[in-house]
């Protein structure tokens, strides 16, 4: 008997929620180690030491505040679900060859988004766009889905794409200053002297694990992040880059161009999870709807 991966799609929903409560609580035992137990004091000490502690805590504050910001708006944010009704501009009646591949699409398969045939999913019982892909998980076909990540409760799609490389390059900003302020105290934990240790054990104890936890998420996350760079460079997802040969890919159109599907024009946006009005109009690429291919073969299909 063929062992369904699929039936722990309720597991992995509620695995989501619990997540979400695991990111907010590493974050706090990270704020309360950085601010609270070390340079939250050295505030007060004067001279050099109150100035390079104003500077982390500056530098650690802007830092998180862009993280949390990034990592909300994945979870809250739609990544993009196919519109109610939704037809390709394709000529059915002129295309009766395809009505059998219609009817037999696999409705989880990546296919061949590149071309003009007609893509069905059995399971929402209506026609895919290009690059869309059904999520058992979310129980619908999610536009441009990259994967379904567990640790924001949602799918990574057209719509959140942008927020989620964010979140990734925060955090990993983030985690690698407070791996590199806590190294000095991170020492002394192992120092035989009693007197270069001015903190509490508590405080110790939680400052090591602390620059444990952060040191293996920056580079963690450093894995992901490159990974992802590479998929905005040739303007591929992962579901895309693991399942398809994407050697003459359709949609690599330069990657100024691909940068900008993903990111948008507007450069005074580019480091905040939102796009401008402007951009979500002269850009349909980020809506996740409509792509523009290298050649007249590669076009996609239109919505009605």
């Amino acid at each position: 008997m063929a062992w369904n991966v699929f039936k722990f799609c309720t597991a992995l929903r509620a695995l989501g929620s619990i997540m979400i409560l695991v990111v907010i609580g590493i974050i706090g035992f990270t704020y309360y180690a950085v601010v609270v137990a070390n340079y939250g004091p050295s505030l007060l000490l004067g001279g050099f030491d109150s100035l390079l502690a104003l500077l982390v805590l500056g530098l650690f504050h802007f830092l998180l505040v862009m993280l949390v910001w990034s990592y909300f708006s994945v979870v809250v944010t739609d990544p993009g679900g196919v519109p109610p009704g939704w037809r390709p501009e394709l000529d059915i009646e002129k295309s009766e060859g395809n009505q059998q591949a219609i009817v037999e699409a696999n409705p989880i398969s990546v296919g061949d988004s590149s071309s003009h045939i007609v893509r069905y999913c059995r399971k929402c019982n209506q026609y895919k766009p290009p690059r869309s892909h059904h999520c058992s998980v979310c129980g619908r076909c999610i536009l441009k889905m990259d994967h379904h990540c567990v640790w924001v409760v949602n799918c990574v799609g057209a719509m959140n794409y942008k927020s989620f490389l964010l979140f990734l390059f925060y955090t990993f900003l983030e985690t690698t200053l407070v791996a590199v302020s806590l190294l000095p105290v991170f020492l002394v934990f192992f120092s035989d002297g009693d007197d270069d240790i001015t903190v509490s054990p508590g405080s110790l104890a939680a400052t090591f694990v602390a620059f444990v936890l952060n040191i293996a998420f920056a580079l963690s996350v450093l894995g992901f992040l490159i990974m992802h760079i590479m998929l905005v460079r040739r303007n591929t997802t992962t579901i895309e880059a693991y399942e398809k040969h994407t050697t003459n890919w359709p949609y690599d159109l330069g990657r100024k161009t691909n940068f900008e599907q993903v990111f948008g024009r507007d450069k005074m946006y580019w480091f905040i999870p939102l796009y401008t009005e402007v951009d979500m109009k002269r850009l349909p690429a980020l809506r996740g709807l409509d792509f523009t291919g290298r050649s007249e073969e590669s076009e996609p299909l239109q919505s009605l």
